[in-house]
């Protein structure tokens, strides 16, 4: 089965997309990356994004405008990456516009039949709202794919994945998992940069602003005593908790400082929330695999490693797994689970009543693909 997963998440630099090789394999899958590339929304599309994002409030008609950009926008990312293969398949994460976890309430936009269209395959989407529907968080759901990918019995692992938000997937060796989003990863440290450079900058390349910079012990300890860190899981995050109005709130401390001071501060605050949380779940020696694009803030991840000595931390590479396509990859699954109609949601994650089916099935020459489903699974 060839497969594209399509994901974007918090941090809005645009749409992965991730071409894959699929196959079951026992209780697992084997997967080949194909193909991947980020590819970047148009900037009008990411400044319609930001007007109806929290802490702003959009309009419906701004909102139902969006819907069918962004699956315009997501079609055009999954043809990029196609070259000379039939599709089998798209799943779609689509864009977060809302998410109010603990409420089980999340919105997810970009039109799956407009993507279908492009594409010319069915189309599987909407994957959070099953979960929220029976009392979940609607998030975290990569989790259930780290299980099948990345469960060992000899060792502990925690995959870490630091996107807009970050979050973690604590993989004991029992099999008894635990996931959360820990709070923060590159959307505080995007924003901070985007306001200091009037735009000119929209994140701290490698780091290399932080790398200059000095921690204010002062105002990293304010941050940390927010009460979202104190939550036990299950708990998930976005923009809600950790936009522009959270630095609002710190606006005169940060203000006073430099644009490398802050964007240092702010690093800190993501390795520490991060450290924090491991250690909640995990003792030194376990191992901690990282994805995202947090992965290339190289002063981010100094201090994630120093605030984790003892852990030994590095890049899902060393897996196999691409730093930048795991999330995409881990849709890809998703709706392959899908397809098979199998629950793919685990309740110590997100907090739902029971596990259930996700996702909503766009349909293109649906029961050709679903017999090769069977086929595939069945060998």
């Amino acid at each position: 089965m060839i497969a594209v997963g399509l994901m974007s998440g918090t941090s809005l630099d645009g749409i992965d997309a991730a071409l894959v090789r699929i196959l079951p394999a026992g209780p697992t899958y084997d997967l080949e990356l194909l193909e991947f590339r980020t590819v970047a929304y148009d900037s009008s599309i990411a400044a319609a994004l930001r007007c109806i994002l929290p802490p702003n409030a959009g309009t419906v008609a701004a909102l139902a405008g969006l819907h069918s950009a962004i699956g315009r926008a997501f079609g055009g990312a999954a043809r990029a990456v196609l070259g000379s293969h039939r599709i089998d398949y798209v799943a779609s994460h689509g864009q977060s516009v809302y998410h109010d976890g603990a409420q089980s309430i999340t919105l997810q936009i970009g039109d799956a039949f407009v993507i279908r269209e492009a594409i010319g395959a069915s189309v599987c989407y909407d994957f959070r709202s099953a979960d929220c529907a029976v009392g979940g968080h609607g998030a975290p759901l990569v989790p259930y794919v780290d299980r099948l990918l990345l469960q060992s019995s000899s060792e502990e692992r925690i995959a870490l994945n630091i996107g807009g938000i970050a979050n973690f997937t604590h993989l004991p060796t029992d099999g008894n998992l635990s996931a959360c989003d820990t709070g923060p990863g590159n959307m505080l440290i995007d924003a901070f940069v985007r306001e200091r450079t009037g735009g000119a900058m929209t994140f701290d390349r490698d780091g290399r602003l932080a790398a200059h910079g000095n921690v204010d012990k002062e105002v990293l300890a304010a941050m940390l005593a927010d009460p979202y860190f104190a939550k036990p899981a299950p708990k998930s995050a976005g923009r809600e908790q950790f936009g522009s109005q959270f630095l609002a709130e710190y606006e005169l401390q940060l203000g006073a400082l430099t644009t490398e001071d802050g964007a240092a501060t702010l690093a800190a605050l993501t390795a520490c929330s991060i450290a924090d949380a491991v250690r909640s779940v995990s003792k030194p020696g376990a191992h901690i695999i990282v994805s995202g694009g947090g992965v290339h803030n190289r002063e981010l991840l100094r201090r994630l490693e120093e605030r984790l000595s003892g852990y030994r931390v590095e890049p899902s590479t060393a897996m196999g797994i691409s730093v930048d396509g795991k999330e995409a990859l881990a849709f890809a699954v998703l709706g392959y689970e899908t397809l098979r109609g199998r629950t793919a949601n685990l309740t110590g994650a997100t907090g739902a009543s029971r596990a259930v089916p996700l996702g909503a099935i766009a349909p293109f020459e649906l029961a050709g693909l679903l017999a090769k489903v069977e086929r595939e699974c069945a060998g």
